[in-house]
C-alpha cells in the first residue's frame, strides 16, 4: 500500500474474534500494515467505539490488555484528531447520503486526513466519495 488508508472500528473488533477465522485473519493483516507502512490512521472514535465493544460483557478482553492495546495499536495510528470542521463535513454526508451520524463521522476524518481509502464493512463496498473510495476488506 502506498496511500493513507483509515480503518474502521470493525476491523479491530474482528480482530479479535475467534468466532470468525476468516475475518480475524484480514483484519490482523491490515492492522500489522497500517503499523508497519506508518499510512494507515484511525480516529478517536475509532478507539472509543473499540474500547466500548472490548471492554463489555462478553468482554473481548480484560482492562490490563485493553491498555496494552491502547498503547501498542492504538496510539501509533490516532491520526485523525475531532475538529468542529470534522463535524461540519459529517453533517454534510448525512444529509447527502443518509449515512448514519457515527459513520458520517467516520467518512469526515478519512477524508479531513487524506485518506484514499476507508477499510470498512459497514458501508458500500467501492463507493466513492470525493478522493476517497470504500472497501470492504472482508468481500
Amino acid at each position: 500500500m502506498s496511500d493513507r488508508f483509515f480503518l474502521d472500528t470493525n476491523i479491530f473488533v474482528y480482530a479479535l474474534l475467534d468466532s470468525e477465522p476468516v475475518k480475524k485473519k484480514r483484519a490482523n493483516e491490515l492492522i500489522e500494515t497500517a503499523m508497519e507502512c506508518d499510512l494507515g490512521i484511525v480516529s478517536y472514535q475509532v478507539a472509543h467505539e473499540f474500547l466500548n465493544v472490548a471492554l463489555r460483557p462478553p468482554n473481548l478482553m480484560p482492562v490490563a490488555t485493553a491498555e496494552l492495546f491502547l498503547s501498542i495499536v492504538f496510539k501509533p495510528l490516532l491520526g485523525a484528531p475531532p475538529s468542529t470542521g470534522m463535524y461540519s463535513d459529517a453533517l454534510q454526508l448525512k444529509g447527502r447520503y443518509g449515512f448514519s451520524w457515527f459513520d458520517s463521522l467516520i467518512v469526515a476524518a478519512a477524508i479531513a486526513h487524506g485518506c484514499k481509502t476507508l477499510y470498512s464493512e459497514d458501508l458500500q463496498h467501492g463507493m466513492k466519495i470525493g478522493k476517497l473510495r470504500i472497501a470492504d476488506p472482508f468481500r
